[in-house]
């Protein structure tokens, strides 16, 4: 393990002056405190509220990845970017990103250690070097950090806003006009597999821009997330009275389609690097299965002109100029 250590300076609680050294998320250093890995004066503490003194030595370390040998990983991930410190993926459908109670098959996460690819310890070591989420049928672009450092500095990226991706979905009724949803989310009351607009739930924001419209009313319409709350497009849209092509979860119903996944997929992912300060822009490519339906139902000559991802950007400057 990777011990590191400092001195204190402020009396405060563990938690808290653990997150302000360190720069990571309260729920990450409650992490690493329960799991046993921050010791004080020399004596594993796992209380998040322990009261620090000016003078303690507050000593903590992450963990190694642990290689899976249970489960079976009989699938590849495109790689989009890779250096030292970072990759990007381009996520299939159907696969979860890191491993949980109730995940049985392999993971992102457990390709990963299998690839020998280093990670980032930081999330705990179900997440090891995962910055952020995709949903398990959802596809596209999603950052992998390899080193702590690298981890710590997109993880701000994300709070800040610098860092950030624009989706494609297809949705079952077009939408009466391109806009901002800002509804709070939370978990629905009666089915712990759904999300719902709630009044205490978390605040979220969405926007929407129409991109086209087929002759069966289908709309490909393209999204940018100002908050990233579960199933937050999926539920922005059900509030709107529209579901994504194969969302049978938030109410999409068609006897004519065999649609077998969600229709939604992270297409442009920007960031800055961790090392060099560079903005970074990256581009998935969409699937065949999707990109055969837009095809299908769109003027392929139109569809590549509209989804360029040198203008997916304005849409939403002239969105945000309008509100």
């Amino acid at each position: 393990m990777n011990q590191k250590s400092f001195i204190v300076e402020t009396i405060g609680r563990l938690d808290k002056v653990l997150t302000d050294k360190i720069n990571q998320s309260r729920n990450q250093v409650e992490q690493l405190i329960k799991e046993g890995l921050v010791s004080i004066n020399g004596k594993v503490v796992t209380k998040t509220g322990y009261k620090l003194s000016i003078g303690d030595r507050v000593e903590y370390s992450f963990k190694e990845p642990i290689p899976k040998d249970k489960v079976v990983v009989d699938f590849d991930v495109d790689i989009i970017y890779e250096d030292d410190v970072m990759m990007v993926v381009n996520k299939p459908s159907g696969l979860v990103v890191h491993p949980a109670p109730s995940v049985k098959e392999a993971t992102l996460v457990d390709w990963l250690i299998q690839k020998g690819i280093s990670l980032s310890t930081i999330s705990g070591e179900e997440r090891h070097g995962i910055v952020h989420r995709i949903d398990k049928e959802t596809t596209g672009a999603l950052v992998i950090a390899k080193t702590n450092e690298a981890h710590q500095k997109l993880s701000l990226q994300l709070q800040d806003k610098s860092m950030g991706r624009y989706y494609l979905a297809l949705v079952d009724y077009p939408l009466k006009d391109s806009g901002i949803v800002e509804k709070p989310i939370g978990r629905n009351r009666k089915n712990r597999l759904k999300m719902d607009i709630v009044s205490e739930g978390k605040y979220a924001k969405s926007a929407f821009y129409k991109i086209a419209k087929s002759d069966a009313n289908v709309e490909l319409v393209a999204v940018k997330l100002f908050t990233g709350r579960t199933h937050q497009i999926r539920v922005h849209l059900n509030s709107l009275g529209r579901h994504i092509l194969g969302d049978v979860l938030y109410g999409f119903k068609s006897k004519k389609d065999t649609i077998n996944r969600v229709l939604l997929h992270a297409y442009k992912l920007y960031l800055t690097h961790p090392s060099t300060g560079l903005k970074m822009e990256f581009v998935a490519p969409i699937f065949p299965d999707m990109q055969d339906f837009i095809y299908r139902k769109f003027n392929q000559g139109e569809i590549d002109e509209k989804i360029e991802p040198n203008i997916i950007d304005n849409y939403f400057d002239n969105i945000t100029n309008r509100m």
